[in-house]
């Protein structure tokens, strides 16, 4: 029997035509309510969406024959993957094909907002003829500042190169030898708050990105900014934001993104030199054309040939290797993972080395796996498929290497990362058929993975541990383990400690502050 999708947003019918054409039955049927689609999901291997259908945990229990959930676009934020993930169901998007239209909105917005083109409108419009009010700006010679210069950020770099503007770009894994191939100038946050004319932002919401620019940062920037958002909503305070066109030390905004959406209201609406859409970035023809067709096409694959593309939940793996790969690829990603969060930015290379038997296997998911791991914590959306052109669009180097032989354990996995602060070094294993830590900086220890971490670097002197230990008990943080790793006596020393809690950034702010600690930093995995 043919496998059988349902379409349950608007999707171009090329879409439908594909599925049909590939030997899949495909049923269109959108604007379902909840209940609606509770009754009918369950006949379903595959389900297409956009933006509109929420496939929750409450969906996913019902669709019993899902085999695959496919989202024409990028976001997922209306797909539940945990869920997805415990009921076996691969997740897919389809990253890149509307790039080119949200880069060609975020330049629209730079333009409207440098000749404050909607304002015009309305005026002239009503028979006000205000020809002395609408005091533009050239962009030829303006500096633009980009923060985030990935696929979508790229775009807009040599658009506005176009134009004859100055480009600068904050990105931490952003080469300087591909930040030369994009014809911008790398720089770190501040230099860009100080110097930028245009702000625009291409860069996911993470825990590390949200907020980036803060009330704090906005007091930084150049008087008389424009800031350009077609990204996530939350990477800029939005009050904060709103406080500053008041007061004129921001010369304007245009967002199309917006922390609560639909954004029927907002605290930006309504101030000066403001332009707001309706997150339009993906509203065009040809990207909707894009995105429906690659869909398709994966969740045909995918049924009919168990390919993985895209995935955001699942490796590219055959059947016969899953079993052997599935504790090594749990291993690589918690250890690249773990790597990433050890890295502030700056990254050009990444080094994955495989010793013993794991060097016998198929290492292409796992170096995928761990790439991922790698990125994860910068760029949310990154997954085990476009982890590796991601790399290799920020100019990161990625290098694979095998030994046979393995002087202690059977398989060990060793990520080495280069970055502007030198090189750092993490390994593992699996043992029992669970992930472990066994190295870090160079140092022996062997320490479990656990959802929430505290690692530490101190110097090995009487006392420490006591003084850790009492710090998370008057914090009421139960830690679950505890793991130690030192070069010598009385010299560097590593712990890894298992935490039921997370540590505040207060918290953490005290461990740091106690004697010997030389870096201290939460982990989650």
């Amino acid at each position: 029997m043919a496998p059988r999708v349902l379409i349950a947003d608007k999707l171009s019918p090329a879409a439908l035509e594909i599925f049909k054409s590939r030997g899949v039955a495909a049923d269109v049927k959108t604007g379902l309510s909840k209940a609606e689609l509770l009754e009918i999901i369950g006949q379903y291997d595959g389900l297409a969406v956009r933006s509109a259908t929420k496939a929750d945990a409450e969906v996913i229990a019902a669709a019993k024959s899902m085999k695959v959930i496919g989202r024409a676009g990028i976001g997922v934020d209306n797909v539940d993957i945990p869920a997805a993930t415990k009921a076996g169901i691969v997740v897919m998007n389809t990253p890149f094909g509307n790039s080119i239209t949200t880069a060609e909105h975020a330049i629209a917005l730079i333009f409207a907002l440098a000749r404050q083109l909607p304002e015009a409108d309305i005026s002239t419009q009503a028979g006000k003829w205000e020809k002395n009010r609408f005091m533009g700006v050239e962009l030829t010679a303006k500096t633009l500042g980009l923060i985030g210069c990935g696929n979508i950020g790229s775009i807009v770099a040599d658009r506005a190169n176009g134009l004859k503007m100055k480009v600068i770009a904050y990105d931490p894994f952003l080469t300087p030898e591909r930040a030369v191939e994009l014809g911008v100038e790398k720089v770190e946050l501040d230099d860009l708050l100080a110097r930028a004319d245009f702000i625009t932002l291409h860069t996911p919401l993470t825990d590390k990105t949200r907020n980036i620019l803060s009330a704090e940062a906005l007091g930084r920037v150049k008087k008389g900014v424009r800031i350009i958002n077609c990204a996530r909503g939350g990477l800029v305070d939005e009050a904060a934001l709103r406080a500053g066109l008041d007061s004129g030390h921001i010369g304007g905004a245009a967002f199309d993104v917006f922390v609560a959406e639909p954004a029927k209201e907002n605290v930006l609406f309504g101030a000066p030199n403001f332009i707001a859409t309706p997150h339009l970035g993906a509203s065009t023809a040809e990207a909707q054309e894009n995105v429906a067709l690659q869909v398709a096409e994966q969740m045909s694959d995918y049924l009919l040939n168990g390919a993985v593309a895209n995935a955001l939940n699942s490796p590219s793996v055959t059947a016969d290797e899953a079993p052997k790969l599935k504790p090594f690829i749990q291993l690589a990603e918690k250890l690249g993972s773990f790597a990433g969060q050890m890295v502030d930015g700056g990254l050009t290379a990444i080094e994955v080395t495989y010793v013993g038997e794991v060097a016998k296997l198929n290492v292409k998911p796992l170096t995928a796996a761990a790439l991922a791991g790698v990125l994860r914590p910068m760029l949310a959306e990154v997954n085990m498929v476009s982890a590796p052109s991601v790399a290799a669009g920020r100019g990161v180097t990625v290098t694979e290497s095998k030994q046979e032989m393995s002087p202690v354990y059977d398989s060990l996995v060793r990520i080495t990362l280069t970055a502007e602060g030198g090189q750092r070094t993490f390994a593992g294993t699996v043992i029992a058929g669970t992930p472990r830590v066994v190295e870090v900086k160079g140092m022996e220890l062997d320490a479990p993975f656990a959802p929430a971490m505290l690692f530490v670097n101190n110097l090995d002197k009487p006392g420490f541990i006591g003084a850790l230990g009492l710090l998370c008990a008057d914090a009421h943080v139960n830690i679950a383990t505890f793991n130690l790793g030192r070069t010598a006596s009385g010299g560097d020393a590593i712990c890894l400690v298992g935490v039921d809690q997370a540590l505040t950034d207060s918290q953490l702010a005290a461990v740091r502050a106690l004697p010997h600690v030389k870096e201290a930093r939460v982990l989650s995995f």
